[in-house]
């Protein structure tokens, strides 16, 4: 079980790393939006193109965040009866969300979203408005983007609920490690 747990540990590192580097894409959506808020009311103007980064940041911020957010189990759920249950039967629960609910969703979007984005980037995409920014085909990569950390990310937690299922005494989610990224 041990070295499950390890393998898991190998597994969250690419939503650590997105997660380590994305942060800054908050800010870039609030600047955009204030931009062009104040370009609309202050100078009754507007930026296409400073409209599209806002979709852009906003749309790759919460598709590429989304394996952090599980990892830090800041993720939403109904925790009305999950709270209150053992470390094993929450396993229980992760391992068959992760099986019954993610797997199939990364299976269905990964296979629908191939050829779309495939034809965009054979074509290069461009602007969907006019005098937008002309990188479509690269904000249609951000769902495999998705597919790819939600699958990665829920097969780490997936093996650490084999873990505490089997009696393995671990954090199922990233938990254990937040006072020291803290300080």
């Amino acid at each position: 079980m041990k070295r499950l747990v390890a393998v898991s540990r190998l597994l969250d590192a690419p939503s650590r790393f997105v997660g380590a580097w994305l942060y800054w894409l908050v800010a870039a959506v609030v600047l955009l939006k204030f931009g062009t808020v104040a370009m609309r009311y202050l100078f009754s103007s507007t930026s296409i193109k400073l409209q599209d980064g806002v979709i852009y940041a906003h749309a790759t911020l919460f598709m590429l965040m989304v394996g952090y957010a599980w990892l830090k189990d800041d993720h939403v759920r109904v925790d009305m009866f999950y709270a209150r249950m053992s470390a094993r039967a929450r396993a229980v629960v992760d391992l068959a969300s992760f099986l019954f609910g993610v797997v199939p969703l990364c299976v269905i979007l990964g296979w629908f979203s191939w050829p779309y984005v495939r034809a965009a980037w054979a074509i290069h995409e461009g602007a969907l408005f006019f005098g937008g920014l002309p990188f479509t085909y690269l904000l249609k990569t951000v769902l495999l983007g998705f597919v790819f950390l939600l699958f990665v990310q829920g097969l780490a937690i997936a093996l650490r609920a084999i873990a505490v299922i089997a009696g393995e005494e671990v954090d199922v989610f990233g938990l254990d490690d937040k006072a020291s990224e803290r300080g």
